[in-house]
C-alpha cells in the first residue's frame, strides 16, 4: 500500500458559454467513444477518455470544452478519420439524397430564383443532386482534408448547413462564417436537433445525440438558437424539432413555399 495520501483530481476550470457569456456548469462525463449508433445497440470499446459537457444554466446550451483547444489535424485524426462511417453509415450517401430530395420538394419550384450553397458539404453529393434538378447549386467544406484549402465561395440566397451545427468548435465562428455568405435576402436552412427536454439539470447525459464520437460537441436548445439569431440580426424559425431556418429579409420566392396558406 502506498504511503503518499490520494488527493481529489483538480476543478473543472471554469468555461464561459459561447452563446451568453454565462459561466457553465459541469453536467456530465462520458467515454469518447460514445457515438450516435448506440441507439441502435451498436456500441464500440470504452476508448478510456473522459469527454465533460458543460451545460449553460442561462440559455440551455451544451458543449464540450476539451475540443475547443483542439487542431484540425486532431480532429481529422481522432475523429474524421477512416473509421468515422461506423459512427455515422449515412454520411455519405443516403443522408445527402434525402435532403436533396426535402430540398426539391420545398423550394424546387422556385429553384431558377435560387443561387445555394450547402456550406459543410463534405464531398458535394447533395449539392451535385441539385444541379441534376436545374439548381444553381455550390458546395462548400470549410473543414481542410487531405491537405487541400477549401475555396472561397460567394454569396448565396439561399444557404444550407446540415449536421453542421453541433460538430463546430466554435459556434459565434460559425455564425460569423455563415451570415458573411448571406445576401441581403437570403434565407439558411439548417439541422440542430434541440437539447429540450433531453438534456435536464441533474441528470445522467443518455441522450443519443450526445456523441463525441461522432463529432457532436455543440447541443442547442431553442432559447439558445434565438440568442445567436439576435446577436446577428436574423429571424429564427423552425420546421420540426431538428430543422430550423435563419433568415435576414425573407427572400420573395420563399414566403409562399414555406407559408402556404399565407397566400
Amino acid at each position: 500500500m502506498s504511503n503518499h495520501p490520494i488527493s481529489a483530481p483538480a476543478a473543472l476550470a471554469a468555461v464561459p458559454c459561447p452563446v451568453c457569456a454565462t459561466q457553465t456548469v459541469p453536467h456530465d462525463v462520458v467515454d469518447f467513444n460514445k457515438n450516435c449508433e448506440e441507439m441502435h445497440q451498436r456500441f464500440l470499446p470504452l476508448a478510456g477518455w473522459p469527454i465533460y459537457y458543460h451545460r449553460c444554466p442561462e440559455c440551455g446550451f451544451v458543449l464540450a470544452p476539451e475540443f475547443q483547444r483542439w487542431s484540425e489535424q486532431d480532429f481529422l485524426h481522432h475523429i474524421y478519420n477512416e473509421e468515422y462511417a461506423a459512427v455515422d453509415p449515412d454520411g455519405a450517401a443516403r443522408r445527402p439524397a434525402k435532403d436533396a430530395a426535402f430540398l426539391q420538394q420545398v423550394f424546387g419550384s422556385a429553384r431558377k430564383q435560387i443561387r445555394h450553397l450547402d456550406y459543410g458539404g463534405g464531398a458535394g453529393a447533395l449539392s451535385a443532386a441539385l444541379v441534376k434538378h436545374g439548381w444553381d447549386s455550390a458546395s462548400h467544406e470549410p473543414f481542410p482534408r487531405a491537405g487541400q484549402q477549401p475555396a472561397a465561395p460567394g454569396k448565396y440566397n439561399l444557404i444550407t448547413a446540415l449536421k453542421v451545427f453541433e460538430h463546430v468548435p466554435d459556434v459565434q465562428a460559425l455564425l460569423r462564417a455563415l451570415t458573411a455568405l448571406m445576401e441581403d435576402e437570403a434565407l439558411l436552412v439548417f439541422s440542430a436537433l434541440l437539447t429540450d427536454g433531453n438534456i435536464k439539470p441533474n441528470t445522467r447525459l443518455t441522450w443519443w445525440h450526445a456523441a463525441p464520437r461522432n463529432g457532436h460537441i455543440s447541443l442547442y436548445s431553442r432559447h439558445s438558437l434565438m440568442r445567436l439569431a439576435d446577436q446577428y440580426g436574423l429571424q429564427f424559425g423552425s420546421f420540426n424539432n431538428g430543422l430550423h431556418c435563419l433568415f435576414n429579409q425573407l427572400p420573395a420566392w420563399a414566403g409562399p413555399l414555406l407559408n402556404p396558406k399565407a397566400d
